[in-house]
């Protein structure tokens, strides 16, 4: 029997472990079955190149679980250990075997994974003790037992093991009792070991017997050792990439299309992508590619290889060259990285664009699924956007899809303001907005439907990437000012006529919960619509931005603002302020006299102390323009007063307010209710 204490530098090494080696204490399952993969691999090499000749047999890993002695044990028949390698590769800590495996077999080494030592220490996260019996493959070979309770002393014993190989035997902690459920370890091997290219056993197959469900003599295999990617492309049909997706998201709906990765210069790479169908929350979407090193599952945070916008794809990705540090958990970033991101940006964006040009139609079914993922790479990656204007979309209100360049010649006649700028006219909602859409199509105009969850903030870069080019939502404004072609013709309205009328309307504007309205009279024709209410682009957008960029915040914070537009030259509007000036016209004449008579003063005032230094201002002088500006609000308030009460009487203005609010989607309630019975009173 041999005693002494692993190789390291300090007593602590095992707490360290524990707690900081690994970021999840389950990833020791994985580099258990990784280590005895690896040694089947290398028997398996061996036997290629003739330094084996007896006879490979069985080379299943088994995993079996023992509740009456808490152990769970993982063995294999690989290339085992003598005890001089469990000096070297387990009592050393820094040393690996397969580093030294790899450097005399570089050329027939058969997909060896991870590193041998190391990785083994993992098993004290979970196990008061592990023991090793081993047996090496060569001839002559001794078994040993080599045992160690989690500190740094262990022991060596010579014993018997008929078969070469290794069994792990990890002597599971207290506080660790989880992985000796049954449910628990196959989820875990469900998770890492899925793919593994050596057959991995845990318990037997199951049957229904007399009522209940037994054992069969049966292993049962829980690894699929020939997964998709690494079979040829050309072997494979739609059939075999549906399946296989569906075994790998199976509550999730069929995707649109994938792309078969299969690279070996200037790095090694395999795998597949597929293309989800993204309804709307990306944040649901993301983590969903998997990333193995050599069919052993490494990570579904992948953020490190794939472009931040590639995270929405779904699938796997496969490649030795990933540098990962020791717990294989989380990708350090290098050169190799990024020529893989590049690779796979390129390979996205060809398979995108080879479907465009070569089945148009069937490109543009499925763009309403595609358009959140290539506005999401347009947005955050500058030559994505140069990859894919050329196969970006955008589609009109009645359904029908165009190319950038093809959208802009389709508009560039009409949609050209007197300025030279070209502006694209959309709607975020057909129904909600489908007035103005209408009154846009009857000036001859197109209008885009941008209903996408990123739709806001691409507006804002197409804005940057086009030339001379704006982006209004059709309800921003009225429609001839949307599209300024000439001077707008002014009201024929006097200035005291256009504020009474703002008055009137304003006073009777809804008090609606973080929302504001501006009141305007505008000269529209008398065929024009008598009322209408249109919403700030600039602050809309603003608002919608801020969901997405932080720093942004006030703008939510902003209450949503709208304008009334008055058409002075509609028949209602006219007979509105006929009616105004007939009932308020005495009562008003001698407040807008006294009005007037204050402003005047008022002005008179601030002139003459406009010439005067501040502290040549007298305190009598200052308290004149106050108690002017004072007496003059007075009166205003009597005006809004006098306009209100009449107002409040007049049907034909609630008419109008609650028909521009319904139209809006913003008449509800008690509202709706009062505007309704209105409604049948007026038929009446």
């Amino acid at each position: 029997m041999q005693k002494g204490n692993i190789g390291v530098t300090t007593e602590n090494i095992f707490p360290v472990i524990k707690k900081f080696l690994y970021s999840d204490h389950e990833i020791f399952l994985r580099e258990m079955i990784s280590n005895a993969v690896d040694a089947t691999q290398k028997m398996k090499t061996l036997a290629d190149t003739g330094e084996f000749k007896g006879d490979l047999g069985d080379l299943t890993v088994r995993v079996r679980l023992d509740d009456k002695n808490n152990t769970l044990t993982i063995s294999d028949r690989g290339i085992g250990m003598t005890e001089d390698e469990i000096e070297k590769y387990i009592n050393q800590i820094a040393f690996s075997g397969v580093s030294d495996f790899l450097d005399k077999y570089k050329d027939n080494a058969n997909a060896i994974i991870g590193h041998f030592g190391l990785g083994f220490y993992s098993a004290f996260m979970v196990s008061k003790k592990v023991e090793i019996v081993t047996r090496s493959y060569a001839d002559g070979a001794k078994a040993v037992k080599w045992s160690c309770d989690g500190s740094p002393a262990y022991e060596i014993n010579e014993v018997e093991k008929a078969d070469r190989g290794s069994d792990i035997i990890l002597y599971i902690d207290d506080d660790c009792k989880e992985f000796l459920e049954k449910d628990r370890i196959q989820s875990l091997l469900n998770k890492y070991c899925k793919f593994m290219p050596v057959p991995i056993a845990f318990g037997k197959k199951t049957e229904w017997k007399d009522g209940k469900q037994v054992d069969t003599e049966e292993d049962n295999i829980i690894n699929d050792m020939e997964p998709l990617w690494t079979k040829t492309p050309s072997t494979l049909k739609d059939e075999d990439y549906k399946s296989f997706y569906r075994n790998l998201y199976p509550m999730q709906d069929e995707p649109l299309f994938w792309i078969h990765l299969n690279v070996d210069y200037p790095f090694n790479l395999t795998g597949i992508l597929y293309f989800p169908r993204i309804k709307s929350n990306i944040d649901l979407q993301r983590n969903k590619i998997q990333l193995y090193c050599n069919q052993v599952f490494v990570t579904d945070q992948v953020e490190g290889i794939v472009p931040e916008f590639l995270t929405l794809l779904h699938g796997v990705i496969d490649s030795p060259d990933i540098p990962l540090n020791v717990s294989r958990s989380y990708l350090q970033s290098d050169r190799d990285v990024k020529k893989i991101s590049t690779y796979i940006t390129k390979k996205v964006a060809d398979r995108l664009n080879g479907i465009f040009k070569d089945d148009r139609k069937d490109y543009e079914s499925k763009w309403d699924d595609l358009k959140i993922f290539i506005n999401y790479g347009m947005l955050s990656q500058e030559d994505f956007y140069d990859r894919a204007k050329d196969f970006a979309l955008l589609k009109d209100v009645d359904g029908k899809y165009f190319t950038f360049d093809e959208y802009k010649q389709l508009i560039k006649g009409e949609q050209t303001d007197k300025d030279g700028q070209l502006i694209y006219l959309y709607a975020n909602n057909k129904e909600e907005e489908y007035s103005y859409i209408e009154a846009a199509k009857e000036k001859g105009y197109s209008v885009l439907l941008l209903d996408g969850q990123l739709d806001t903030p691409v507006v804002s870069m197409l804005e940057q990437k086009f030339e001379k080019s704006r982006f209004m939502r059709v309800d921003s404004d009225i429609i001839e000012r949307l599209i300024v072609k000439e001077d707008i013709k002014k009201s024929e309205l006097d200035s005291d006529q256009r504020d009474n009328l703002s008055s009137v309307f304003r006073s009777q504007m809804p008090a609606i919960d973080k929302v504001e309205f501006g009141v305007e009279v505008q000269a529209l024709g008398e065929s024009g619509m008598p009322v209408m209410i249109t919403q700030s682009e600039y602050m809309r957008r603003m608002k919608d931005i801020s969901r997405f960029q932080s720093g942004m915040n006030f703008y939510a914070q902003m209450p949503d603002s709208y304008t009334l537009v008055l058409n002075s030259d509609h028949p209602l509007i006219k007979q509105v302020l006929d009616d105004e000036n007939t009932a308020c016209a005495e009562s008003l004449k001698p407040i807008e006299s006294e009005i007037k008579g204050q402003q005047a003063r008022l002005s008179a005032l601030r002139q003459s102390q406009s010439k005067k230094k501040p502290e040549e201002i007298t305190q009598e002088e200052k308290d004149d323009i106050s108690n002017t500006q004072k007496a003059l609000n007075e009166q205003r308030d009597k005006k809004t007063q006098i306009l209100s009460e009449y107002a409040s009487g007049n049907k034909i203005i609630h008419q109008l307010i609650d028909l521009a609010l319904l139209q809006n989607g913003m008449l509800k309630g008690s509202s709706l209710n009062e505007f309704i019975k209105r409604s049948v009173s007026l038929i009446k």
